[in-house]
């Protein structure tokens, strides 16, 4: 993961005072907002282990495996605790995501962050696909730490996704927090399903978009963005 910080005039100071704490507690709100976490999914119930577990013993039978061979004995439990952990991102609580790291700048620069990895499962067929992440955005007033941008990919990796609306998701949740005059996301992915099964097509990639506000209006803020995610040692595709 890389960070490229356009022009930066000040450093970016926590959001305080009265008004701002105010501002603060207003987001946390939002964030809590039922329509919030309708709105990216962050409302769904416990993954139930016992389900997953006898459905995995079920498909182990159904392809002819015996689930009472010594390797196969506690598959079903490690399939139900591998699904928890790459679906949680259906159950994040994003006031602790963001954990207050929101920053009032005086700036209304550029911020990129480039070549983050994610990983996901396929909806069509809960195979996986992985690729890289470049998020963007120009700030009208407030920043967000740069750690919480991985975070928040993250998130909406760990789901049954499509690429292009994860694409989406990742864009809107960061124009939704901050507010910014733009949001731009890159995904690069190569796909499982297409590698394993089906074309067999093991080279194949895919780059999905999504620009918001400045970056969809402005065709030179977009052409900025581009350059700096394909510049040298940030090639675009993943694992280049």
């Amino acid at each position: 993961m890389s960070m490229y910080h356009s022009n930066g005039k000040k450093n970016g100071a926590p959001v305080k005072g009265d008004h701002d704490h105010d501002e603060l507690g207003h987001i946390e709100l939002n964030l809590h907002s039922e329509e919030f976490l309708e709105m990216f999914e962050l409302n769904l119930p416990a993954v139930d282990a016992n389900k997953i577990e006898t459905a995995t013993l079920e498909i182990l039978e159904a392809v002819g495996e015996d689930p009472q061979r010594e390797g196969l004995l506690r598959t079903p439990e490690r399939v139900a605790r591998a699904y928890e952990e790459l679906l949680s991102g259906y159950r994040i609580d994003p006031v602790k995501l963001i954990n207050d790291a929101i920053f009032n700048v005086e700036y209304d620069d550029m911020v990129i962050v480039r070549d983050i990895e994610f990983y996901s499962l396929c909806e069509h067929h809960m195979l996986p696909f992985i690729g890289r992440a470049h998020v963007a955005y120009i700030s009208s007033g407030k920043v967000i730490g740069l750690s919480k941008i991985p975070r928040i990919v993250d998130m909406f990796a760990r789901r049954l996704q499509v690429q292009e609306r994860m694409t989406h998701q990742i864009a809107e949740f960061l124009n939704e927090v901050l507010q910014p005059r733009g949001v731009a996301v890159v995904l690069d992915g190569i796909h499982m399903c297409s590698m394993m099964r089906g074309v067999k097509k093991e080279n194949a990639s895919m780059t999905t978009s999504a620009m918001l506000g400045q970056f969809r209006e402005d065709e030179k803020t977009r052409a900025e963005f581009m350059t700096h995610i394909t510049r040298a040692g940030s090639s675009g595709g993943f694992g280049k």
